[in-house]
Order: structure tokens, then sequence, then C-alpha cells
């Protein structure tokens, strides 16, 4: 079956200046990212149900993933945006798992997900659309993506206020992903699981020199910080190819925390791409 059908017709919503249909198609992006470690117990605090563990390494520490997507083909548009992410677990109170199963197998672990806890993107109906349908925590930043031979970039910030560049070089090992991809995020004290299905050729390194973010004096590069990431990536990863469909998610409990992220102004955000080094 080809992977959109059954997709159409669908259901139509506002929020604020978004009008949309669900699920959002994404035909094409530009995806990649880096994992780092962070500590243990300043990621568990921010946790918005005692319900969720986050991943933990063999060397005690959590997992903070910072990724880009360059947004070119969607059924509501071209945009950018930028997940600071947390793999975690649905499991019992205090679980911990201290082991890479989860990691490895993502969205195929049963209670695996990914809670997101910053999602700027570069325009007003993005967000609106993400905070309103599915609580996500996105404010609206500028961010200008790179393109090379050799390598992804996305330089982000909001206004004259740098928040992070990011930069992953185009190496590792090769698969074809057929894995959801699974988030948490919380609306109106309600946690949202929701399952995003994705068909793509995913490469993967676990020797990422040369890929890095550098981080700047914004709130949300602060708050990134203040969990104890590491300064240097333990994996990379990028798409080569990539399409994914976002539908409504489920309400797994009704008494979570609130986890609303840096709010941002209602303001035009500035997307561009340059497929070579801009002079």
């Amino acid at each position: 079956m080809p992977f959109f059908d059954d997709t159409r017709p669908g259901r139509n919503v506002t929020y604020g200046q978004a009008t949309f249909d669900l699920p959002i198609l994404y035909f094409r992006d530009d995806f990649f990212g880096l994992y780092f470690t962070a500590d243990y117990a300043k990621v568990k605090a921010i946790m918005p149900s005692d319900n969720l563990a986050p991943l933990m390494l063999p060397n005690r520490k959590a997992i903070v993933a910072v990724a880009a997507f360059n947004y070119i083909d969607t059924t509501i548009g071209p945009y950018g945006e930028v997940p600071v992410v947390i793999p975690v677990v649905h499991k019992g109170k205090g679980t911990r798992l201290a082991s890479l199963l989860p990691l490895l197998m993502e969205g195929w672990y049963p209670g695996f997900g990914l809670l997101v806890q910053h999602l700027p993107v570069t325009k007003v109906v993005a967000r609106d659309a993400g905070r309103g349908e599915w609580g996500y925590t996105k404010f609206v930043a500028d961010m200008i993506f790179t393109v090379t031979p050799e390598y992804f970039r996305c330089a982000m910030s909001e206004g004259n206020t740098p928040i992070l560049d990011l930069h992953v070089r185009k190496r590792g090992f090769r698969t074809t992903d057929r894995k959801p991809m699974i988030t948490y995020s919380v609306k109106e004290g309600r946690l949202i699981k929701t399952v995003i299905k994705t068909r793509g050729l995913k490469r993967t390194s676990l020797l990422p020199w040369g890929s890095y973010v550098t981080w700047g004096s914004h709130p949300m590069a602060e708050a990134v910080r203040s969990l104890g990431i590491s300064k240097r990536p333990f994996m990379s990863m990028y798409y080569s190819e990539r399409s994914a469909i976002l539908p409504s998610g489920e309400v797994l409990e009704r008494d979570a925390r609130p986890f609303e992220g840096y709010p941002g102004e209602p303001r035009v955000g500035i997307h561009q791409t340059f497929y070579t080094e801009p002079r």
C-alpha cells in the first residue's frame, strides 16, 4: 500500500492563525541531528509525569538529542523546525532504564518516545498548529539552513539573539528506517502520545567527528545547558530521504505537570536554505 494512502480526506481544524487538515503530511524534508549525554538527575527532575523514565546510558547519564527539520514539501507549506528532545519510556513510577535496547529499537520498543522539551519553528501557523493540537513547546525563531555534499547546518536565532548553530557531517552506516517516531507532550494538563509514521533512508555515526552544536545566550539555550549537556555528541544521524504522517495524539494521563517551554512572540520568522556555503 502506498505510504500516504487513506490519509485523505482529513479532519479540518483551526487553532489561532492555523487552519489545516489532519493528519499533516510531510512529503520531503532534510532531517539531521546529534545525541548528547546529560545529567540524569537534572533530566529526571523536569519530567512532567512520574511515569516517564529518561533512558539511562551505561555511564548513568541521560540523553538529550538536538536536531533540525528543513521541511520542503508538506500540506501546511515549507518551514523549519528544531527539536530538542529527551528519549524516555512511559513506564511505572521511579523506573530507571540502564539499557541501550530502547535507544536501538526506538519506536518499536514498548513505551519508548521523545519528550519534546523545545520545538521552535519559523512561522506562526506551525506554532499555532503544534501548540493547539499537541501542546508542543513551539515558538517562532529564525533558521538558516546550509546543505553541502559534506554536511548539514542550521543556524538559529530569535531576532538578534543567537540560540544555536547545529553542524552535522554526512557520514555513518546506512539503514532503511520504517520505525514510527513517537513523541510525548503536555496539553492543558494531559500527557499526549503521538505516533508519527515514518519512511526514510538513514545514516548513523557513532564517531561523529566534525559534528557539533554551538549554543547562544537565548533562554532556550540556557534551559538545555542547565541539564548538564555534554560538550561533544556521542552519535549523529541524518536522512538522505524521508517522509512522515503526523496525526492527532492520544491522551495517556490527565494530571501531568505543566511543560510549556519558552513562549516567544507571534512574529514572522526567517526560513532560508542555501545549497552551498553562503558567501
